[in-house]
C-alpha cells in the first residue's frame, strides 16, 4: 500500500451510461489502464485523499464478521468481497476491497491480499486468515476474529473513559481556579481597596494566591500547554514510548487498568491464533506486532525467545516477571492437559472482566471524590471573595460618618 495512490474516476460505459469509481494505483497511468481494461472509456482521473480514519480497527472487524456472514451463505470470497465493495459508503474502502477481489480472481489467497495492506490490517488478521485457509475452517476464524477485536475495542473504550473522565474534571477545575484567581479575584481586591478595613485572613490568603497567579499566569499557561505542544516532538523520540509506559506502571490504578487491558488482549490474541491452528511461536509473533506499548512487546519477545530455546510455555511467562501467578498455573494446567487454547481464552474473559469491573468501579469512586474536592476548592474561593461583603456595611458606615 506504501506505493499505492487512491484515484477516482468518470467515465462512460461502452453503452454510453455514465460511471464513477475509485482504485489504487501506484500512477496515474496505470490507473489510466486498469479503467480501460474494464470496458470504460474514462473521462477524468484525478487523485484523491486518503483518510486514516478510515482504517480504524472496527472498520476492519466489522468487515470480518460481514464477509464470514457472506461466506456462510454460500457465496465465494471474491463474490463476497465485491459485494462488501458495493454496498460500503467509503470509496478507499470499495477500492481497496474490489483490488482485493481482483487479487482473489487471479489465484491469490486472501491472507496474501490482506498482507499488502499492513496499514489496514494488522499482522494479526492474514496470519488468522492463512490459518483458516490452511485448515478449511475460514468462515469460522473470521467471526472468531471479528469477536476478539470487537471485544478488544469495548474494553479499551471503557478504560478509556474511565480515564478520561477524572482528566477532563481536574482540567475544568484548574481552569476555573485560575480564571477566578486571576481575572475575578484582583476586580474584588480593587473593590475592598477603597475602604480601609482590615479583611479576613481567608480572603487574605486568596488575595495573596490570586496575585501570585496573576504574575506566575504565562508560566501556569506554558505548563498546561506544554504536553500538547511538545507531544509531536515527544512522539518523533524512541524513547519517550518507554518513559510513558513506565510512568503508567507506577501510577496505582492506571497501572491495573493497563495492566489488565494488556493481559487480557494478550491471552485473546493468543487464544484466537491457537484455536485457529497457528503455531504458538507464531501467535505470540502475531501478539508482539498488535501492542502499542513497547515494553509489552520486550516481554513477549523474551518469552518468544525463551520458548524457542525450548522452555516450556507456562515457564517462559513466569520467568518474564509481568504476569500472576493464576497466569502461569493455568497455562501449566492447559500446556500439560493438551487444552492450551481453552486456559487461553479462560484468561482472556477473566481480564477482561475484571478490567471491566475496575474501569466501572474507578468511575463510581471517582465521581463523588471529585466532585467533592472541586466543590470545596471553588466553594472555598467563593466564600473567601464574598465574606468581605458581610462586614461591607460596616465599613461603609463607619467611611460616612468619618
Amino acid at each position: 500500500m506504501a506505493n499505492k495512490k487512491l484515484w477516482r474516476w468518470h467515465g462512460v460505459s461502452p453503452q454510453g451510461q455514465p460511471m464513477h469509481g475509485a482504485l489504487w494505483s501506484t500512477d496515474k497511468a496505470l490507473a489510466m489502464q486498469d479503467i480501460q481494461r474494464e470496458g470504460i472509456i474514462p473521462l477524468s482521473l484525478k487523485r484523491d485523499a486518503v483518510k486514516a480514519s478510515l482504517w480504524r480497527s472496527q472498520h476492519c472487524s466489522d468487515l470480518m464478521q460481514q464477509l464470514a456472514t457472506l461466506l456462510q451463505a454460500g457465496l465465494t470470497l471474491s463474490e463476497g468481497l465485491t459485494l462488501l465493495s458495493e454496498q460500503h459508503p467509503s470509496a478507499q474502502w470499495q477500492a481497496l476491497l474490489q483490488d482485493m477481489a481482483v487479487r482473489l480472481a487471479q489465484g491469490s489467497p486472501l491472507s496474501e491480499a490482506m498482507s499488502e495492506w499492513p496499514e489496514v490490517f494488522p499482522p494479526l488478521y492474514p496470519a488468522t486468515i492463512r490459518a483458516g485457509e490452511m485448515t478449511g475452517r475460514l468462515e469460522h476464524c473470521c467471526f472468531h476474529l471479528a469477536r476478539q477485536q470487537q471485544a478488544q475495542q469495548r474494553l479499551a473504550q471503557k478504560v478509556a473513559k474511565a480515564l478520561r473522565y477524572p482528566l477532563v474534571v481536574i482540567l475544568l477545575a484548574v481552569a476555573v481556579i485560575i480564571g477566578m484567581c486571576g481575572f475575578v479575584l484582583p476586580e474584588f481586591a480593587q473593590i475592598y481597596q477603597t475602604f480601609n478595613t482590615p479583611l479576613p485572613a481567608l480572603t487574605r490568603m486568596v488575595m495573596a494566591l490570586s496575585v501570585w497567579v496573576e504574575r506566575a499566569f504565562p508560566l501556569l499557561a506554558g505548563l498546561i500547554l506544554s504536553p500538547l505542544l511538545l507531544r509531536p516532538l515527544m512522539r518523533r523520540s524512541g524513547r519517550w514510548p518507554w518513559w510513558k509506559a513506565a510512568i503508567l506502571r507506577r501510577i496505582p490504578v492506571l497501572a491495573a487498568l493497563r495492566r489488565g487491558q494488556m493481559l487480557s488482549h494478550i491471552f485473546m490474541v493468543l487464544a484466537l491464533s491457537q484455536r485457529a491452528g497457528v503455531p504458538f511461536l507464531q501467535g505470540l509473533e502475531s501478539v508482539e506486532t498488535t501492542l502499542s506499548c513497547p515494553w509489552w512487546r520486550h516481554v513477549i519477545r523474551q518469552i518468544h525467545d525463551a520458548v524457542a530455546q525450548g522452555k516450556p510455555i507456562w515457564q517462559a511467562f513466569e520467568d518474564s516477571g509481568a504476569f500472576t501467578p493464576l497466569c502461569r498455573q493455568l497455562i501449566r494446567t492447559g500446556e500439560t492437559s493438551g487444552a492450551l487454547d481453552a486456559m487461553l481464552e479462560n484468561l482472556a474473559h477473566y481480564y477482561d472482566e475484571q478490567t471491566h469491573h475496575l474501569a466501572d468501579n474507578l468511575a463510581a469512586l471517582l465521581e463523588p471524590v471529585l466532585l467533592a474536592v472541586t466543590g470545596g476548592i471553588i466553594g472555598t474561593l467563593v466564600v473567601a471573595m464574598y465574606l468581605p461583603v458581610f462586614h461591607l456595611g460596616d465599613a461603609i458606615s463607619g467611611a460616612g460618618m468619618g
